[in-house]
């Protein structure tokens, strides 16, 4: 199933990778289905690698940090790889300020750079005056 889930969220998949995103909306309740949709769909849809976009979160704190932990640990003990992308200069600042690590997250500048960490490709464009 690609979309938005129940809790809003959309988790796409691209070949054997999930791409998803957090948002500053988000509490107790959306953060535990949220866990629940993208855990049922790492061994559901058999994927690899996950890709959390962040660039959109532009605000931190102790709960989101723990958030993103805790997805990137369920997430590894399924036999994925997590990589957390976009994060903001005030977010890291914030993070740092904070004293809050992402112990044992991976990160990537930006969503490309962190699909490619996690060996997709885009598939070059065609030829000039190719038909599509």
């Amino acid at each position: 199933m690609n979309g938005p889930s129940p809790t809003g969220v959309p988790i796409l998949r691209l070949g054997d990778v999930l791409v998803t995103g957090l948002l500053n909306e988000l509490d107790d309740k959306s953060a535990v289905a949220f866990s629940e949709e993208l855990t049922a769909r790492i061994t559901g849809d058999g994927v690899r690698g996950v890709l959390i976009d962040i660039s959109r979160l532009e605000i931190i704190d102790s709960f989101v940090a723990r958030t993103l932990m805790e997805l990137t640990t369920m997430a590894r003990l399924l036999g994925a790889r997590v990589i957390v992308s976009g994060m903001r200069p005030p977010v890291a600042i914030t993070l740092v300020e904070l004293g809050l690590q992402l112990t044992g997250v991976e990160t990537a500048l930006n969503a490309e750079r962190g699909m490619a960490a996690l060996g997709w490709r885009q598939s070059s464009p065609p030829p000039e005056g190719a038909l599509a």
